[in-house]
């Protein structure tokens, strides 16, 4: 787990873009460019000058399989869908779930990973389960379905008084976090753990939320793109590759 500890909190406004990338998504058939956003590790993370993860690898064995070259853009999280719409990027592999509400402006490859959203406070903390949230700050990142599910019980009454929070990058919420400004963080399991593994004072506590799958976000009318990717994803699972990925970022974690 260390490998992912490196370049945690280096800096959230880095913008990563492959040399000759135009940033106008199909202008080359034979490049493929890929939005992230680079702040959700083991997932997508900055090491040195360059966008690393278990996504960053998947995405190049999917260009592999076309028989295309990666590019990668890095941008904020809640800006993706709307890249992928607007033809700026191709492809949107951020760890991003496949939600209805998400489905309204792209298409998505088939599911390629199971998370679960988790609870981080601090060692002292008195919150010890999702009620205690109520009368709470809470700090989320924009956009993600921790900040969609936290906003909804907020608003439904679920969580009385609680006080949502929102960052860019997950990184921000938890430096914010361990600064005392916010009493918690809900963010994905993954990240998480790497999160918490980075500070000597921070746990995990399971959210009871549903759980989620990761898929890619494609252009709604790219019904091609979308064959081939899930048709790419099948071969990738199928020839053991992905397994060896997946040991990579998260068996040798443990």
């Amino acid at each position: 787990m260390k490998k992912f500890i490196a370049g945690l909190f280096l800096s959230t406004s880095l913008l990563i873009a492959a040399t000759g990338c135009s940033g106008e998504a199909s202008q080359n058939e034979n490049i493929l460019i890929m939005g992230t956003n680079a702040a959700f590790p083991p997932f997508e993370y900055i090491q040195g000058t360059e966008v690393v993860g278990f996504d960053v690898d998947l995405a190049k064995l999917i260009a592999d399989q076309l028989d295309m070259e990666l590019q990668i853009m890095d941008m904020e999280f809640n800006t993706l869908t709307g890249a992928v719409s607007n033809g700026i990027i191709d492809i949107a592999v951020a760890g991003m779930t496949n939600t209805p509400e998400r489905r309204e402006s792209v298409n998505f490859s088939d599911g390629y990973f199971s998370s679960k959203q988790m609870i981080i406070v601090k060692n002292d903390s008195s919150i010890e389960s999702t009620e205690d949230l109520a009368g709470q700050s809470i700090g989320v990142q924009l956009g993600t379905t921790g900040d969609q599910f936290i906003s909804s019980f907020a608003k439904d009454g679920t969580l009385q008084n609680a006080e949502i929070i929102r960052f860019d990058k997950g990184a921000l919420a938890i430096a914010d976090l361990l600064n005392d400004t916010v009493d918690a963080v809900i963010i994905d399991e993954e990240p998480a753990k790497n999160f918490v593994a980075a500070q000597d004072n921070l746990q995990i506590l399971e959210a009871p939320f549903i759980e989620e799958e990761y898929a890619i976000a494609i252009a709604k009318d790219n019904t091609e793109l979308t064959d081939q990717i899930n048709s790419a994803l099948a071969s990738i699972k199928a020839s053991g590759q992905y397994d060896e990925i997946f040991n990579k970022y998260f068996e040798s974690a443990e």
